[in-house]
Order: structure tokens, then C-alpha cells, then sequence
């Protein structure tokens, strides 16, 4: 049974006709990477997924139920997301702020247990950031904070993940450390649906792509059959070459004539 399935889904990006409607069924277990170039709508996909843009027609369900029809602390018991960006309007330290992926699970006014504190400081270790927990999160830099954001995330525990650029600022080092973890927790049951700018990490870490073209085309399968020469300079509009490394495709542009 599909953790996470859409019905004739056409997101609503402005000033473009509708799109290529999306049947997707994504299982527990899975990860998938969504490839496009800029404005080809891949964060207005995931906002539809999570609930916090209409779609322009068709439905999105979770565990079979519409998500027109959950409430939000449902929904979010069950579904996270990280953003691309995010702003920062109250002063909270990194503790704090991997403490709310608890308030989902937790009643009106209820404040946080020890095993709330025990999971943000797990989720915290496992991302590098625990030695900052009693720092404010406006101090620190673009690369923290997305591992504080993907730790808030973990600490939240939802079945479902959606993350929008999860690398976006981060190190080489780190990069690998946050796939790694993402596909860990593909291993352990969860289902992890991400945008990525990144050819190459949909190559090595993602076992299904979907590719959203400019005009609202869209195709999708197994990383395999999607990862294509001919569908990828198609989609980017950009002349590749491919070598394998270590077992995975790695893609690059052709920069000459």
C-alpha cells in the first residue's frame, strides 16, 4: 500500500497552462529525487504535497486518506517537510528549535518530556550540531541551520520526509553525512522524497526520479530508467557527458561550442 499517492495532480504554477497530470505512488522504503530546471515548479510540488499550496486540480492522499480532509496536526504527525529557505522571526536557540518537530505530538499547552529532550539532542548528535544546541539559531551559518532544519525534522519522526534542497549550504563532508542519514532512514521504513539540483546525488542516493520539464511535463520510474543521457539534456536544455564512479553514473556538462 502507497505511503503516499497522487490522483490526476496538476500543481499550480502561475502563468503556465496545465501540466502532465501526476499518478505517483511512492512506497515506504523509497527515495526519490525530483530534477528540473529553475521554475519548472519542484517547490511548488512539494508545498502541494505538504498541503500548504492548492493544487490546481486532482488530490493528494496519505495512507489513503485525502489531504483535503486531514487536519494539520494529522497531517504533520505523519508528513515534514524542510524548506529551501526559511525566515526566522522569533529568537530560539537550536535546542528550541529542533523541539518543535515535537509539537505535533503533543497536546495544546503541553510542554516537552525528557524523551522529547532525548530525541532533539539524538537528532542533533547525528547531524554535528549538538555542541550548538544553547546557541541562537540566527548565529550561526547558512550550512548549520540546514542540518538544524533537518534535525528538527528527525526529531519530528514522520513517516514521510520531503525536503527541498536538504544540501543546499552544506560541505562536502556534510552532504554525504545528510544522504546517508536520508537513506538510513529509507532503510528503517521511511519514505523520503526530495528536490535536487544535483544530477549527480539523484544518481548515487535516489532509488526513483521524477523529472518535472519547464512547459508541466513530468515522467517518473525507477533512478535507472529516469537517469537517462538523452531525457537529461532534454530536461536541463545542456549537452552532458557520463563516466561511471565507484559504481554511479556521474554527469557533466559539456562546456565547449
Amino acid at each position: 500500500m502507497s505511503r503516499l499517492h497522487t490522483h490526476d495532480l496538476i500543481i499550480n504554477v502561475p502563468n503556465r497552462a496545465d501540466g502532465f497530470p501526476l499518478n505517483m505512488s511512492i512506497e515506504p522504503g523509497q527515495i526519490w529525487g525530483v530534477l528540473g530546471p529553475n521554475g519548472a515548479g519542484k517547490t511548488t510540488l512539494l508545498h502541494t504535497l505538504a498541503g500548504l499550496l492548492p493544487a490546481r486540480s486532482g488530490q493528494v492522499f496519505l495512507h489513503e486518506a485525502s489531504l483535503a480532509e486531514l487536519k494539520r496536526r494529522a497531517i504533520a504527525q505523519q508528513l515534514g517537510l524542510v524548506f529551501q529557505e526559511r525566515q526566522d522571526s522569533f529568537p530560539a536557540t537550536v535546542m528550541e528549535t529542533a523541539l518543535i518537530g515535537r509539537h505535533p505530538w503533543l497536546s495544546p499547552w503541553e510542554r516537552e518530556q525528557s524523551d522529547d529532550q532525548q530525541r532533539a539532542q539524538q537528532a542533533l548528535l547525528a547531524l554535528d550540531v549538538a555542541h550548538l544546541s544553547d546557541r541562537l539559531l540566527s548565529t550561526l551559518s547558512g550550512g548549520e541551520r540546514q542540518r538544524v532544519a533537518i534535525a528538527t525534522l528527525m526529531t519530528q519522526n514522520p513517516d514521510i520526509w520531503l525536503l527541498d534542497e536538504p544540501t543546499n549550504h552544506l560541505d562536502l563532508h556534510h552532504q554525504v553525512k545528510v544522504m546517508r542519514l536520508l537513506r538510513e532512514q529509507a532503510a528503517a521504513g521511511k519514505t523520503v522524497f526530495m528536490c535536487l539540483h544535483d544530477l549527480n546525488l539523484a544518481a548515487r542516493w535516489c532509488s526513483h526520479v521524477l523529472l518535472l520539464y519547464p512547459n508541466g511535463d513530468a515522467c517518473w520510474g525507477a533512478a535507472e530508467m529516469m537517469l537517462k543521457l538523452s531525457a537529461l539534456e532534454q530536461l536541463y536544455n545542456q549537452k552532458l557527458i557520463t563516466v561511471e564512479a565507484d559504481g554511479a553514473p556521474v554527469f557533466v556538462p559539456v562546456y565547449s561550442g
